[in-house]
């Protein structure tokens, strides 16, 4: 008896000793589906990839795509994503994590560059912060208060705010709804100009320079335009505050902003956790940026002679 119980401990130590050795040789294939490229978006991405490398060096690979803003791509990517059993899914902005959620129900998807998963998702989070769901991940909103004094900070003397959002973003009305509430707190009147696609976003612009101020929230649509949007705001001589700084350094002037390579980064420890630490993402809170930064786009704001206070970073 006690030789066999020899060597049932023998081969238990063996077995977990080839599991061990197992689970470090395991090489994880990643999917990562991207909405557009965009400066946001792609530091986003780098983030993540980097974490991942930096924990897992040639223990993970990644099947990378691109939708080129076309909601039927993101469908179409994440079906081919899920075909190929990747190991986890990184989705980067809204479309690309409904997209995906759609796909799979089993999966892990880890988002990033989300503003407001409840809104976006039409859920409730749990207690904890969690979506219950095969999907967690990192949030791209700042602090819409804070924008909001920065409008009263650098236009005190603005009567109107106009709020420039995609119709067809959740997030975005998300954004506009809050701040607008902050906004009219401090004595602006706002005007709401939604577009519904690339194809009426100048007509909607140029409608909304008959305001003081412009408000752009983080929106992808808009992100995807910027060079759209100066060509009408700079002429017009309308300053444009923005939800991030991608936006703000294409059309805007200021804008207090997260860093995108930070939340992807700490998407990418999420994804280390679940992969290698069996850890649930279902019962993962979503994760918030750490920081915020108020910063100008130098070159607009001397064009349209807005004073800049001390405190602001230029955007590089």
């Amino acid at each position: 008896m006690k030789k066999f119980i020899s060597l049932l401990m023998a081969l238990s130590l063996i077995l977990g000793v080839c599991a061990t050795a197992s689970a470090e040789e395991k090489v994880y294939n990643v999917g990562i589906l991207q909405l557009i490229q965009h400066p946001a978006l792609d530091q986003a991405t780098q983030g993540f990839k980097d974490a991942l490398t930096e924990k897992l060096g040639d223990r993970v690979s990644f099947d990378e795509g691109n939708a080129s803003g076309d909601s039927n791509n993101c469908a179409q990517i994440a079906g081919q994503l899920v075909s190929r059993q990747v190991d986890l899914i990184m989705a980067n902005a809204t479309p690309a994590m409904l997209a995906c959620a759609t796909a799979t129900a089993d999966i892990p998807i880890l988002a990033t560059s989300i503003t407001n998963y409840e809104s976006a998702m039409e859920i409730e989070l749990t207690a904890e912060g969690a979506t219950g769901l095969n999907v967690s991940g990192t949030s791209d909103l700042a602090p819409l208060d804070g924008q909001a004094a920065m409008v009263r900070e650098l236009f005190p003397d603005a009567k109107t705010v106009g709020l420039i959002y995609c119709n067809a973003e959740p997030n975005s009305i998300f954004q506009i709804k809050t701040i607008e509430g902050y906004l009219t707190e401090l004595g602006y009147e706002c005007r709401r100009y939604g577009f519904n696609d690339s194809n009426d976003l100048a007509s909607v612009v140029q409608s909304a320079t008959e305001c003081d101020v412009l408000y752009i929230p983080t929106d992808n649509t808009a992100a995807g335009n910027t060079e759209a949007i100066a060509n009408i705001v700079l002429p017009a001589k309308v300053p444009v505050v923005a939800g991030e700084e991608g936006i703000c350094s294409g059309c805007g002037v200021a804008t207090l902003t997260i860093s995108y390579y930070d939340i992807g980064y700490k998407t990418g420890e999420m994804a280390y956790d679940i992969l290698v630490n069996g850890a649930d993402i279902t019962a993962m809170p979503i994760a918030y940026a750490p920081q915020f930064t108020k910063k100008y786009n130098e070159a607009n704001a001397a064009e349209l002679g807005v004073t800049i206070p001390a405190d602001y970073l230029p955007i590089e």
